[in-house]
């Protein structure tokens, strides 16, 4: 599901950008037909690594494309985006920085993001600052975060001297310590949230830093789609949510709070739901609350992507049953390398068979993994006569008379029986 994106920016270290010109690998290929059941797609070989596993995404800016790459590769995606973009509402502390610096210089100016910097440009020009503002960062020591912030600074007709090959904040600021910033002039274009680290940091060594606010993040106007994404990850519904921003983490757990569901939300992340994240800043709420997660080397929106068609695949359980290679994802299951969609409380049904693969499961156990079941056994019945149809090869379930269902798993597999 995708909702219109708003603008949101990245934390600097972590500014993800889609790959340009680069050679197809699983996160970059382009799309290919759409075939398959509950809308999964597939290509010639098959289904995609994310066919059959449902993925969260909390971005508001380019959610589109990041829902577009998961899709490619099979995924349902469900979007929340969990913070919005927005100008500051009285825009006098950007005017007056903008003032103080036309008319002293800094020697420094560290640029953030790309979107920030845009606008501060922009902002300036509306002012009739503009082309003193440009005349300004042209003589100047300017420092790019990354490089979606470099082509920013290269479109006003600037060019930065140094833009680190980490993308990363820390390693700007292990820069400026080191040239050493005693009585030196440093401007700071905020990116949404102040910078007190890098700015004490920087105070201590003897700076002056002249920070630059150009806007803010507030949580999304629209509360409903972060709940019902909330919802899905407590109660197991996606397999992993996507961050890529660390406001947008800590918005989504701050939320989790307001519900008093946090101890819930952690244990579904701690345990059972994969946190992916663009870059290790934006991993920092998740990973100060003890919840692990996984980051490409790359800290773009394709690298995001690879990794989840590697850790999400390995995540499903394989079984050989019945002569056939069953593979149980997300909501749905691979039964000889095709996709067969599965209703949740089929899947409910499915678990509790792997959980034990081949022994006996008893009705009223199967019944206790239903949701919503109520105390009817028959429920069971109907449910597993659903699965079956599902699976497209009903001879996968035996039923055990008087006693309950079970895997019909071969001997190969390695699993006991019970009879």
């Amino acid at each position: 599901m995708h909702a219109t994106p708003r603008n949101e920016p990245s934390t600097p270290g972590n500014e993800p950008s889609a790959p340009r010109n680069e050679p197809s690998t699983p996160g970059n290929e382009p799309p290919g037909p759409r075939t398959g059941p509950s809308g999964s797609r597939t290509g010639p070989s098959g289904p995609g690594p994310l066919a059959g596993f449902t993925v969260g995404v909390t971005a508001a800016r380019r959610a589109d494309e990041l829902g577009t790459l998961l899709e490619r590769r099979g995924a349902s995606v469900l979007h929340a985006p969990a913070l919005r973009i927005v100008p500051l509402a009285d825009d006098s502390e950007l005017l007056d920085a903008t003032k103080q610096l036309i008319e002293q210089a800094p020697d420094v100016v560290v640029a953030t993001t790309a979107i920030g910097f845009r606008g501060w440009i922009e902002a300036a020009d509306g002012w009739g600052y503009g082309e003193a503002l440009l005349r300004c960062l042209r003589g100047v020591e300017l420092l790019a975060r990354g490089p979606k912030v470099k082509g920013a600074v290269r479109a006003a007709g600037l060019t930065e001297e140094w833009s680190p090959s980490s993308e990363s904040m820390a390693e700007v600021l292990d820069r400026l310590l080191g040239e050493g910033v005693e009585g030196r002039r440093v401007a700071l274009q905020l990116h949404g949230e102040p910078l007190p680290g890098f700015v004490e940091a920087l105070r201590a060594g003897g700076a002056e830093v002249v920070m630059v606010p150009v806007y803010r993040w507030l949580p999304p106007e629209d509360i409903t789609p972060v709940d019902r994404l909330l919802d899905a990850a407590v109660g197991r519904g996606v397999d992993a949510l996507t961050f890529t921003s660390a406001p947008a983490a800590a918005s989504l757990l701050a939320r989790a709070e307001e519900r008093g569901m946090t101890d819930e939300l952690l244990a579904a992340l701690r345990h059972d739901v994969l946190s992916a994240c663009v870059g290790p800043v934006t991993a920092l709420p998740l990973q100060s609350l003890g919840i692990d997660t996984v980051q490409p080397e790359r800290f773009r929106l394709g690298p995001l992507v690879q990794v989840l068609c590697r850790e999400l695949p390995a995540r499903a359980r394989v079984l050989t049953v019945a002569g056939h290679r069953v593979e149980i994802r997300g909501h749905a299951v691979l039964v000889d390398d095709e996709l067969r969609a599965v209703p949740p409380a089929g899947m409910a049904l499915l678990a509790a068979l792997a959980r034990r693969p081949g022994w006996v499961v008893a009705r009223a156990e199967l019944l206790r993994a239903l949701p919503g079941a109520g105390r009817d056994e028959h429920a069971v019945e109907s449910a597993m006569a659903r699965l079956r149809t599902a699976l497209g090869t009903p001879k996968l379930i035996q039923t055990v008379v008087k006693r309950g269902y079970r895997l019909a798993l071969d001997p190969s597999s390695g699993s006991k029986y019970a009879g």
